[in-house]
């Protein structure tokens, strides 16, 4: 249902004067814009920079746009005026002009000046990796936090790219008139229109980080709460479209969106499930990653990723049918990292899931298996190593350590049931005085059970 949702737009009927015939029509077809992408090429080899743009064109067909071309340019650093050189500005003008494009993405952060110079030479819209990537997650957030997240993350984006000198705006002279201070074009009735934007912007992003801190209260009291009963908690992790959301719907039949789409879900989903065995744990669901994920939305979306850094075991996702999955190993290892470092907390263990192994060949898996040593591989789709992976999840997870023998009278039989919910049972048997237990437990559950223990 979310995803017809989000595929289509529903006209009302009666409200047009002109179609008889009133359908559903595709939504995204209603706002495709033609793009030129353009990027510039630093670090690495070839491949590397053909597959960054590569990644570019799918976020760019992702957010509703028709790729018609694409530029690398090889250069030690970025232009700083024109983020690419003078003749690739040229030769960009004439691609555009041929193609009769709309817009123009580039494959890195554009300052405010670099924005201003590309629309002047290229006379067509510009945007930059991280406004493109900020639209997306702007049309696929559907929760309030996830909004909320996502409007802070804009509003810190556009806060110091604000610019131009609009009809309304006005300015106020400093000094006397015609001194050095001030003078002709300086009088007004007060500050700039551009001077209100970014008071009233500060003012929204003060109020937006309120709002998150306060909800951010609920979800670590709900993550409080299970640490409090010691459910375990797995988080689920990787790059952007590898299948975290299908993989949590395999395990736990979750019914989460799924999409052959970057970002399809931002939302994190925690949802119930036990180990083979009966032990009960979290899976999460969270955000995916992308090669130079905005640094806006790592802020705004750091209750979400605190996720990540609170589990127990962290099973990371990868894409088996992607050309060069290493890479996309290598990033999402790194913004790990980097939460990690920023909340103080150890990385997690990592459990790393090989997905989508249906759609490669075998020769292809067996030098993926000498590229990820260690690694899991399954399919979400046709459920191919899924018991496998409980399996494992439930060897990687923390047991209970604390060896009981315990005779408890048949009047206290809750905690005899909480010792087979919670517990490892080792023996059991029953006799007059009550139920004999030998299991190992979590050290809460041996404080209830040591007024037992030793009786008999």
């Amino acid at each position: 249902m979310a995803l017809e949702e989000r595929a289509s737009l529903r006209r009302v009927a009666g409200l047009s004067t002109e179609l008889a015939d009133i359908t559903e029509v595709e939504y995204r077809r209603l706002r495709l814009e033609r793009v030129v992408l353009v990027g510039v090429w630093t670090e690495g080899d070839a491949a590397h920079a053909e597959t960054s743009l590569a990644e570019l064109a799918r976020l760019a067909e992702t957010a509703g746009s028709e790729v018609l071309d694409g530029l690398v340019q090889r250069r030690p650093r970025p232009d700083p005026a024109t983020y690419v050189g003078s003749g690739k500005v040229k030769e960009l003008r004439d691609v555009v002009i041929s193609t009769g494009a709309d817009t123009v993405i580039c494959d890195g952060e554009l300052s405010a000046g670099q924005l201003r110079q590309l629309e002047d030479k290229l006379k067509v819209k510009v945007i930059d990796r991280t406004a493109l990537i900020l639209d997306i997650f702007a049309q696929h957030a559907s929760s309030k936090e996830g909004k909320a997240q996502v409007e802070l993350a804009q509003l810190q984006y556009f806060l110091p790219r604000l610019r131009g000198w609009g009809e309304a705006m006005s300015r106020q002279a400093g000094g006397r008139a015609g001194g050095a201070t001030g003078g002709v074009g300086t009088r007004g009735p007060g500050e700039t229109k551009l001077e209100t934007d970014r008071r009233l912007i500060h003012k929204r992003i003060s109020k937006l980080r309120k709002e998150l801190k306060a909800m951010s209260t609920v979800r670590s009291t709900k993550r409080g709460r299970r640490e409090a009963q010691h459910v375990p908690g797995v988080a689920i992790a990787g790059y952007t479209n590898a299948g975290k959301s299908s993989l949590l719907n395999a395990l736990t039949g979750a019914g989460v969106l799924v999409e052959d789409a970057l970002f399809a879900t931002l939302d994190p989903t925690t949802r119930r499930a036990e180990t083979p065995d009966g032990r009960p744990h979290t899976l999460t669901d969270t955000v995916g990653f992308v090669r130079h994920l905005p640094h806006q939305l790592v802020e705004a979306f750091r209750s979400t990723l605190e996720e990540v850094t609170a589990a127990d075991l962290l099973v990371h996702v990868v894409d088996g049918s992607e050309p060069q999955p290493h890479e996309q190993v290598s990033a999402v290892r790194t913004v790990v990292a980097d939460i990690a470092a920023e909340h103080g907390a150890p990385v997690p263990e990592e459990l790393l899931v090989v997905n989508k192994v249906d759609q490669v060949d075998p020769t292809r898996i067996v030098e993926l298996r000498q590229l990820l040593p260690g690694a899991v591989f399954v399919s979400s789709h046709s459920g191919e190593g899924i018991a496998h992976l409980r399996e494992l999840i439930a060897e990687r997870l923390p047991r209970p350590d604390v060896l009981i023998d315990a005779l408890v009278p048949y009047t206290r039989g809750e905690l005899v049931a909480r010792v087979h919910a919670e517990g490892e049972l080792v023996a059991e048997e029953h006799t007059a005085e009550g139920t004999r237990l030998r299991a190992k437990v979590r050290s809460d559950l041996a404080g209830a059970l040591r007024p037992f223990v030793g009786v008999g």
